[in-house]
């Protein structure tokens, strides 16, 4: 291998292509081997370097630390020890079996030092970032699993909301200020479609489906479950008059299942017809689905795409506002939803970036949630951060001009 210092620009390139770096593949295009090696954290809190990467360049500068250690070891296989280079044997000697003229090797009297060779694997991105679709499908199962408890435990909480003309709905600021919108709810699901089929679309074309796939569904599972505790152990009133609930059943077991289905089939969305019972207020479940479906979508995807997270977060927040502007939830319900969403992702991601929390030990608190051991068995594989690599999922080839686009896009990010 040709040695560090003397890579061109398209050798640092290829490398960074090579080891699954291609985020960086733009900012370094006048890079040479010399500058690699001198890269140090301070040029990853300034921009342009502290715009592409998000753990501040940690793993990259891993990378380039191994390669000096490859650097020297190099320099000593090819005669360098201790700075000094070895003369051969060519050199006469002084009658006593020891050159007069021999340079400095770190040993007296001329003798050299045997090099020991210290291999150093390489980075296999595949090996480090495995996909282990089983593992997915298991956390597919276990966020159907929680999306049915979800409506299972609703069809049991609507059989105990109080009747709006017996408990009219609670005092709510928001509702004192601001008139109900009937259009607003609307508006809310219509951002929440488009969001999540953002999302749909950018993980399509995700490098590392798989694992970022596993963590949206563990996510939102976990979500929905603790939101069937949060409904079924306190049952609010209807936030307001305008609401016209479903006749309760009263034990009809049959019916409530026709009920369950509905709702899973209808997404639990108003605007399919399959949301028309009531008690479901602590916490929003719609809340969950605008917040979470945005910051996915920011997380794994370039950060040169500010005009995206933009507009994603645009359609977050006006969803978020219509939902109190509609009356179909009250305020708590969505202060508390948008609370243990961005927590729940937080603490994961951060425990997921960080090798050190995946080992339960005394001072890793993180360790003490329950869903800490189905944590570790969806992510011990997981080293580093995962990057934000994009490719083209489709077996058939693209179209020469739009390659040349979608290869611009994986670079970008």
């Amino acid at each position: 291998m040709k040695e560090v210092l003397y890579w061109s620009h398209k050798e640092v390139a290829a490398w960074l292509t090579k080891t699954g770096m291609q985020e960086y593949s733009e900012t370094f295009q006048n890079l040479n081997g010399q500058d690699l090696l001198k890269l140090t954290e301070e040029d990853f809190r300034k921009p342009p370097l502290s715009r592409v990467s998000s753990d501040n360049g940690r793993q990259l500068l891993d990378m380039v630390e191994t390669l000096k250690i490859e650097l020297h070891i190099e320099e000593h296989k090819n005669g360098h020890a201790n700075g000094h280079l070895i003369i051969g044997s060519s050199v006469p000697d002084n009658g006593h079996g020891f050159n007069n003229k021999s340079k400095k090797n770190g040993m007296p009297n001329g003798y050299t030092k045997e090099m020991i060779k210290i291999p150093m694997p390489e980075l296999e991105r595949s090996q480090t970032y495995p996909m282990e679709w089983g593992k997915t499908f298991l956390a597919f199962l276990y966020a159907l699993f929680c999306f049915f408890f979800a409506s299972v435990t609703l069809t049991l909480v609507h059989e105990r909301v109080p009747l709006k003309e017996v408990q009219p709905p609670l005092p709510d600021t928001f509702f004192d200020h601001f008139n109900r919108m009937e259009w607003a709810f609307s508006i809310c699901e219509i951002n929440g479609m488009i969001l999540f089929s953002l999302w749909i679309i950018q993980l399509l074309f995700l490098k590392y489906k798989s694992i970022i796939g596993r963590r949206f569904l563990c996510i939102v599972g976990t979500l929905y479950l603790y939101r069937c505790i949060t409904m079924y152990v306190t049952t609010l009133p209807v936030p307001g008059m305008h609401f016209n609930c479903s006749p309760k059943l009263f034990g009809d077991w049959e019916a409530q299942l026709r009920r369950i289905m509905k709702l899973l089939t209808g997404a639990g969305m108003s605007m399919t017809g399959s949301h028309n019972l009531c008690g479901d207020y602590l916490y929003s479940g719609h809340t969950v689905v605008l917040t979470l479906t945005y910051m996915f979508i920011k997380e794994y995807s370039s950060r040169r795409l500010w005009w995206y997270h933009w507009i994603c977060w645009i359609l977050s927040i006006v969803g978020i506002f219509c939902i109190l502007l509609a009356h179909d939830h009250y305020t708590v319900d969505v202060v508390v939803a948008y609370y243990i969403t961005t927590r729940l992702f937080w603490w994961y991601h951060t425990m997921a970036n960080q090798q050190v929390l995946k080992e339960a030990s005394h001072t890793n608190h993180l360790s003490q949630v329950w869903w800490y051991k189905p944590f570790q068995y969806f992510e011990k594989n997981i080293q580093g951060i995962v990057p934000r690599t994009y490719q083209w999922p489709f077996p058939w080839p693209l179209v020469h001009l739009r390659q040349v686009k979608f290869r611009r896009l994986v670079n970008d990010t």
